[in-house]
């Protein structure tokens, strides 16, 4: 999983009112991935990257989603509906010509 992914995993799990520092944040993640192996330049470049992307917001030292991103996730989680084919109209039916009757 990426930083950023994790990080999203974490803020959700966290679940704070105020948004999580970034130290419970960094926590959490190893905690929950021990395998994974820490690179703190990266984790602080991704949250700082999120935050003026606009997917998180900043309130001090804690960091929370922003709203467009949860309706983002919202959407993504959302089965999509298989759209229903129109069925083909039949082509209308060409009516004959009459003959033309000769005059005598």
């Amino acid at each position: 999983m990426s930083y950023k992914a994790n990080i999203v995993k974490a803020i959700q799990d966290l679940k704070e009112r105020t948004g999580s520092s970034s130290i419970a944040l960094k926590k959490h993640i190893i905690a929950a991935n021990p395998e994974m192996v820490w690179r703190n330049s990266m984790f602080l470049t991704t949250l700082k990257k999120s935050v003026a992307s606009g997917d998180f917001i900043q309130i001090k030292n804690s960091y929370k989603l922003s709203p467009e991103y949860k309706k983002k996730l919202a959407d993504a989680l959302k089965p999509k509906k298989p759209k229903k084919k129109a069925a083909p109209k039949p082509a209308p039916k060409k009516k004959k010509a009459a003959p033309k009757k000769k005059s005598a």
